[in-house]
C-alpha cells in the first residue's frame, strides 16, 4: 500500500469496492505499450454513482482522479500515476441500438471496444464508422482524441455525450455543446464520460463491407504488427504527414534502449522487448528535435503522456 493512501481511505475503498480496488497496480499490465509504473490506487467502477463517490473522495482527500481507458494511446511514466486511477467496468461496455428517423441512434458505453461497434454497425447495414476499422481501444478513448483515419473522424458521427460531472452529477452534453479539433476533444474539467451517442446512416451492406475491407488492407500494409506500440506517436502537421517527415530525416529503425522507430511506419515507436517510458520519451524528443532541425517543422505528440514526469 502506498504512503499517499491513508489507512482510513484504504479501508473505506475496500469496504465500498472489495476486490475491485488494488494498490500499487502495475500499469504495464493495462497499456498496449506494455509500459508504465504503478497506480497508487486502481479502482474498477460499475455505476455512475460510484464515479460520483470517487470524485467526492478525491476532492476531499486532495488527490488526483485519472480515468484510464484501453491504454492504447498513452505513455505512462515509469514512476506511475499518483492518486485514484479509475477503470470503467463491464456495465459501461453496453451498446444499444435506437431507431430514430433517417438516422439510427447508437448509444455505446465508454468502455465498449471501438472494433466491436464498427463490426456491429456493419452487420446492421449502418454507415459512418468504416474509417474506424482497426482503430484500437475503447469508445471513450476514441472520443477524447477524436480518433480518425482515411478522411473520417469520430466527431462526424457523434450526436451527444453522457457522463458524470464532478460538480453537477450526471449530465448529458448535446452535439451543439461539444467542441472538436484535429485529434482533439475539449472535455469539460471534472467530467467523466460514461456513454457516447452516434448517428449512423443505413446503406448497402456490401458497400459498407467493401469500405471496411479497404481500411483494413491499408492498415495491415503500412502499420507494424507483432510489437507492442501505442499507435501514431505524432499528429500530422498542417500540410504534411508525420511518418514521411520522420522517415525523410533518417530516423526509421533508430533506437533508444528498447524503444525503436518502426521500420515499417516511421510514426510508430515499438517496444522491442525491454523498453521503458523513459526510453520512449527520449526517442520522441530526438525525433522531434531532428525534424525541427532538418525540416523546420514542429511535431506535436498525438499520444498522451500521463503520470509523473521529470521536467527539465
Amino acid at each position: 500500500m502506498d504512503g499517499a493512501v491513508t489507512s482510513p481511505l484504504a479501508e473505506r475503498l475496500h469496504a465500498q469496492f472489495g476486490n475491485r480496488v488494488r494498490f500499487r497496480e502495475p500499469l504495464s499490465r493495462h497499456t498496449s505499450f506494455r509500459i508504465g509504473g504503478p497506480a497508487d490506487v486502481w479502482i474498477e467502477v460499475a455505476t455512475p454513482a460510484e464515479i460520483a463517490l470517487l470524485q467526492q473522495l478525491a476532492a476531499a482527500e486532495r488527490m488526483a482522479l485519472v480515468v484510464f481507458g484501453g491504454g492504447t494511446n498513452v505513455l505512462v511514466s515509469d514512476a506511475g500515476i499518483r492518486g485514484l486511477v479509475v477503470k470503467l467496468g463491464r456495465p459501461f461496455a453496453v451498446i444499444e441500438w435506437l431507431a430514430s428517423g433517417e438516422q439510427v441512434q447508437v448509444r455505446a458505453g465508454a468502455a465498449a471496444r471501438f472494433k466491436r461497434l464498427v463490426t456491429e454497425a456493419a452487420a446492421r447495414g449502418l454507415s459512418g464508422l468504416e474509417f474506424a476499422e482497426g482503430i484500437p481501444g475503447l469508445i471513450g478513448g476514441g472520443l477524447l482524441m477524436n480518433a480518425g483515419a482515411f478522411g473520417g473522424e469520430i466527431a462526424n458521427v457523434i450526436t451527444g455525450v453522457h457522463g458524470v460531472d464532478a460538480a453537477e452529477g450526471e449530465r448529458y452534453l448535446p452535439r451543439s455543446a461539444l467542441r472538436f479539433g484535429y485529434r482533439f476533444f475539449d472535455l469539460p474539467t471534472g467530467f467523466v464520460v460514461t456513454r457516447v451517442d452516434f448517428g449512423l446512416i443505413p446503406d448497402d451492406g456490401a458497400a459498407i463491407r467493401g469500405r471496411i475491407a479497404d481500411a483494413k488492407r491499408r492498415r495491415e500494409t503500412h502499420q507494424p504488427l507483432g510489437w507492442p506500440n501505442a499507435g501514431s506517436i505524432f499528429k500530422n502537421p498542417p500540410g504534411g504527414v508525420a511518418g514521411r517527415l520522420i522517415e525523410s530525416v533518417g530516423m526509421k529503425g533508430h533506437r533508444v534502449g528498447g524503444a525503436m522507430v518502426s521500420e515499417r511506419h516511421a510514426n510508430f515507436i515499438v517496444n522491442v522487448g525491454d523498453a521503458t517510458a523513459t526510453h520512449v520519451k527520449q526517442l520522441m524528443d530526438e525525433i522531434a528535435e531532428t525534424v525541427w532541425k532538418e525540416r523546420a517543422i514542429r511535431l506535436v505528440p498525438e499520444i498522451k503522456l500521463v503520470g509523473e514526469w521529470e521536467t527539465t
